[in-house]
This record gives structure tokens, sequence and C-alpha cells, in this order.
């Protein structure tokens, strides 16, 4: 009822009230009249007269009795109406929440999130889709100079140029969230898988390597579940790319490119397993919020390996920890002795202030297991039964493969600056050690420091150049490779000098052709010492030009070709890549 209605009915009322108190003043004068005439007497026509205006009064009241029932029955009934109009509001606000419910349920999958990314409105959360498909056209060669062959066979097939169309670096996912109701975070989640789209994805094989694993295999790659707040940051469990991995991503403009910055950085042992710049498989990892420009990430990860010496398949996998495959390294038989670890470690601590990066990483493996390079020195062959320290031919032998498993860590520091002239610059100093005994030394080719400088410029919105230079430092040692290993321990392992230093160039151009589609083109070199065998393209391409001849007796798909040291690698590729 309106404030209008209800004022004109307590104005009724007041009236009547104000009625009944008159007539019975008057009723009471009247009576009071007569009580003091009682001495005197009263005529007729006075008696007549009062009786008169008593049954007036009398009329009177019944009207204003009757008047203020219906006043009664008014207000009742406008209480009523008013009680139904709030019955029925409610029950409409109730139908438009129902409403609304109903159409965000309908919204799975189908109501686009304004803006670029593929992200769909989910009832409490969101989901995206993201990837990245990038094909080159290579041409590469293994050898542009002289080859020192110290008395080893020459290469065996193709050393020289070979085109090749390449996938590199090519994934697709979807990422989301889901809110918890009244909890201060989120349920969050990522399913990655790689793709290859110039060849047929299956078991991961080449002349040397034999494994189990299917390359392109459904979520892959970094994929995982776990909880998320703006507040307090992100735990999340499954498989990632570490953080000493991820902390300086954003130095290496020719990520996946035949010039990527893994050829050296991170990657001690100049092959194409990046053992500092992989992806860590069962961790556990927490993502801290920003703190006034500063931000870290710190990763453990079970070894769950039920060898002392690492040299078994880890709980639940189906190859070596790191990424190697049991055959791999100069060990003859199928085990884990090329490189695999336990327990592992990796953080990182970055501060962000405009256009300045700071950032300094940290990743620790446990007991590293490198005895296949011991088989290696020795020429332990198949027929001695299978691979163990106890299956060395000397005493000398038999301690130097029980040393042989070690500790390694990594550790750099990386700055970064953004100038207004759209030139960006960077610089990281890294330093890696395998933590073996002094009678070991002459083999540790594991212990060494890199260097990474590269400069980026854009031209204008579209176009833009890139340069890089990496440069690895000398190691202590080194096992030796088919045409340097010209040095003799005194049981007769042979081994090699440690001229392994080694330099990296590149330089490539990029040009926009939409917001998410570039085309480019990449020119690099790697320039090996004597004794070094840093290949190119290792970090995310398909197709890597490493240290291998073809094959050697009795050859196929099992044969072992054999590595040269001192060689200089040289390619061109062009490519496109579309992100989203």
């Amino acid at each position: 009822m309106s404030g209008k209605g209800k004022g004109e009915i307590m104005s009724r009322l007041s009236l009547r009230t104000r009625l009944c108190a008159g007539v019975a003043v008057v009723c009471l004068v009247q009576i009071a009249g007569v009580a003091r005439s009682t001495s005197a007497e009263v005529s007729e026509a006075q008696l007549k007269a009062m009786q008169a205006q008593i049954e007036q009064l009398t009329r009177t009241v019944k009207r204003l009795e009757a008047a203020q029932a219906e006043s009664n029955a008014s207000a009742k009934a406008a209480r009523k109406t008013a009680d139904q109009a709030r019955a029925e509001a409610t029950e409409a606000k109730q139908r438009t929440e129902n409403a609304r419910i109903t159409k965000a349920q309908d919204r799975w999958y189908f109501e686009h999130k304004p803006g670029k990314a593929l992200t769909f409105l989910t009832p409490n959360g969101e989901i995206t889709g993201y990837g990245n498909l990038d094909v080159s056209l290579d041409v590469t060669s293994k050898n542009i100079g002289s080859l020192e062959l110290n008395g080893s066979s020459p290469p065996v097939g193709n050393f020289g140029w070979m085109p090749a169309l390449s996938t590199n670096n090519s994934y697709l996912g979807v990422r989301g969230f889901q809110r918890l109701g009244d909890l201060p975070f989120n349920f969050v989640y990522q399913f990655e898988v790689g793709i290859d789209i110039t060849a047929t994805p299956g078991l991961k094989q080449s002349n040397s390597n034999l494994s189990n694993v299917v390359n392109g295999a459904l979520f892959n790659r970094n994929t995982y579940i776990g909880f998320a707040s703006p507040e307090w940051g992100a735990i999340k469990v499954g498989k990632t790319d570490a953080p000493y991995k991820n902390s300086t991503a954003m130095f290496n403009p020719f990520a996946g490119e035949i010039g990527d910055y893994a050829i050296i950085m991170g990657n001690s042992g100049g092959d194409n397993r990046v053992e500092f710049g992989t992806r860590i498989d069962h961790a556990i990892w927490y993502e801290s919020p920003v703190f006034a420009g500063f931000q870290f990430n710190l990763l453990f990860a079970p070894g769950q390996n039920r060898a002392d010496n690492s040299d078994n398949l880890a709980s639940g996998e189906s190859d070596c920890a790191g990424g190697n495959d049991p055959t791999s390294g100069a060990n003859p038989l199928i085990s884990c002795s090329d490189g695999a670890f336990s327990n592992v470690i990796s953080a990182d601590l970055s501060y962000t202030n405009g256009p300045l990066y700071l950032v300094a990483a940290y990743e620790f493996h446990q007991n590293v297991n490198r005895q296949s390079d011991i088989a290696g020195m020795y020429g332990v062959a198949p027929t001695l039964g299978p691979q163990n320290c106890t299956a060395m031919p000397t005493p000398m032998a038999v301690q130097l493969c029980l040393d042989d498993v070690a500790n390694e860590d990594a550790m750099k520091v990386g700055a970064l600056y953004k100038f207004p002239t759209k030139t960006t610059v960077g610089g990281i100093v890294e330093r890696l050690h395998r933590y073996v005994p002094a009678d070991l030394d002459f083999q540790n080719e594991r212990t060494r420091y890199g260097t990474w400088f590269f400069v980026s410029q854009e031209l204008n919105p579209v176009d833009s150049l890139h340069f890089g230079w990496a440069h690895a430092f000398r190691t202590p040692g080194n096992p030796g490779q088919h045409n340097d290993s010209t040095l003799v321990t005194p049981d007769g392992a042979t081994f090699g000098p440690n001229q392994n230093q080694a330099d990296m160039l590149t330089m490539a151009y990029k040009h926009k052709m939409s917001p998410d589609l570039i085309w480019y083109t990449a020119v690099a070199a790697t320039l090996n010492g004597p004794d070094a065998h840093f290949d190119l393209g290792a970090g995310g391409r398909a197709n890597t030009t490493d240290c291998h001849d073809a094959n050697s007796a009795p050859g196929g798909l099992t044969a072992n070709p054999h590595c040269y040291t001192g060689t200089t690698l040289f390619g061109v590729s062009t490519g496109i890549q579309w992100k989203f």
C-alpha cells in the first residue's frame, strides 16, 4: 500500500474518534443538566426535546461505528494486498535467478570470453585453449671446416649439407580454473601435448638409441593440477619445465630454432640432451605472487629410484631420468648409466622493475650416474655380461666406475633491459659443476662456465632483428670421442685432451604476417674447439645437427655412430610460427 493511502485511512480514523468523543461529552452535559434540575418541574416538551437529541446522537454513534468497521476492513484488505504483492515480487526474483543460473549452465564451452585469447566461460570458471605450431625448412652441415682424424676412421655417410623439414617445439594445450565456493583459492589445471607436423609420432628411436616412450604421446609436455590464489601464489603437481629453465626463457629469442641458446647454456655434455634445461617429471612446485617486483619459484621432484646409484628406471617411468633412454651413451647394454639422476631441486628468484629484469637460478641433481663413460673408456663389450662396476677389467677401472656416480648442480645470474629505442639487451653467466673426486678430473667434462649475450632490435611494429653469442669454457677433463681419444691411463683406458671450448653464433630476422603468425629466417654456426662436440639445434627442434656420422659396423638401426670433435656446424633455417 502507498504512503498516501495509509495517510488517508489514518485521517479518517482520527476524525471518527473526535466525533465519538463529542457525542459522549454532549450526553454527559445533558445528564448533568437534568440532575441539576431534579428539584424543578420538567415540562413534557423538554423531555421530548431531550429524547430526540439522544436518538440523534445515538444514530450518529452508530454511523461512526459502521464507518470504523468499514475502515478496519479496508485496512485488513490493504495489508493482505501488500503481503500478496511482496510474495509475488519474491517469486519473480527467484524466477529471474533461476533463469540466470540456467543460462550460466548453458554456457559450457560455448560463450567466448571477451578478448583475444581462446577462452570460454564455464560455470564457476574458465577454460583456455593455446598452442604453438612451428615448421621450418633447414639446410645444415655437420662440418664445413677441416677435421682432425688423429688416426681414426673418417666419417661414414653424408657428413656435409643436408636439407630437411623440421617441426620445432610445437604443442597444443588447454588450461583453466574452477572457483571453489567461498574458499580463497581456485582449482587450476593444464594439459599439454607435443605434436609432430612433419613426421609421424612413434617410439623415440635413432641409429644408436632405442626407447619405448612414444614421441607426441597425449599430454607428454607441461601438465599439472593444483591450487592457486593471487594473494598466496600457486601449488602444482605434475610435470613441468623446471624453474631453472623458465627463469631465462625471455633471454632466448631463438627458442626452438637452430640457434637456440640451449646448444650451450645448461648443456653440460654438448649433446642434444640439455641436462639443466629440461622438463622434470613427477614434481611438485610452488609459484609465489609478486612482492614489490620480486617473485620466486621452487620445485622438488623425488627420484623414485630404488637403485642407490640411480641406474634403474624411475618408478612409474618408461625412460631414464633426464629424458635419456637406457641405451644411450657408451654403455653397450641397457642401464640408466648415461646421466640418470635421483632427487631434483630447482629454484629461481627474479626482480622486475619496468624495463629491467634481474634473475638468479639454481638446480641440483642427486647421484647422477655416468658410469657408461668408464665403460666406453675401457671398451667394455657386451660379452662381459650385465653392465656394472664389477665388470671393469682392472682394479683402477672398478674404482673409477664406483666414483662416477656424483651430484651435479648449476647456477646462473642474468640481467635484461629494454631500452626506449625498442632495443633489448641481455646476458647470462652460468656455472655447471659435477662433484667427483680428483681421480676422475681427467674425464670430467661436466664442470665448466658458460656465457650468453643477445641483442634484439625492433625495426618497426612487424619486423625485428636478433643476434646471439654463447661461449662454453674448457672443462677439467674429457672422456674422449672417436677422433680425439689420444691419451691413455696407466691401466690402458683411452681419453681425450680438454681443448673443448666452443662458441655458438646466431642471427635471425622475424616478420609478423599477423599478430599471431611469424615468418622467420635464422642462420647459426657452432665453432667447436679441437675436443668439443656441441651440436646445432638442441633445445626443442625435431631435427638436430650433432657430432655423429651415419653408422659403423655392423651398421643398421642398432649401430653406434661415431662422434667427431672439433667440427664447425653451420645451418640456415626459414619457417613459420603460429602461436595462440
